[in-house]
């Protein structure tokens, strides 16, 4: 199985680590990083309270730098999802909706860019 992200298509899984998969991307090399990591973690209930499921998506792409000290650097994006046991699809559907607007958003990317706060 490969994933594919806006056109670009990330390889069947190359890397398992427990709970984990690693997907290679095209610009993958030696030196280059090109990889998408999904992880899931099954909640784990207690007597009192069913537990919080949790899923990661973690993008690390290696960049030409201009202006720094080093020619190249990685580049990390990391979403961090948390939810409790008991949701609804559509409840996680919304916010998935509503987070997605927001990354592709112009606040976002000023967010990212001058990592200002305020808006």
């Amino acid at each position: 199985m490969s994933l594919t992200i806006n056109s670009k298509a990330y390889g069947s899984p190359q890397r398992f680590d427990g709970p984990s998969l690693t997907y290679f991307g095209p610009g993958k090399s030696v030196t280059v990083k090109d990889d998408v990591r999904l992880t899931a973690t099954a909640p784990k209930p207690t007597a009192t309270f069913s537990g919080i499921g949790r899923t990661s998506a973690k993008m690390t792409r290696t960049l030409t730098l201009t202006g720094a000290l080093t020619p190249t650097g990685d580049a990390i994006f990391d979403v961090q999802v948390s939810v409790p046991a008991g949701y609804t699809a559509s409840d996680v559907e919304t916010m998935c909706d509503d987070i997605g607007a927001f990354v592709a958003s112009s606040a976002f990317k000023a967010h990212v860019k001058t990592q200002q706060t305020g808006f």
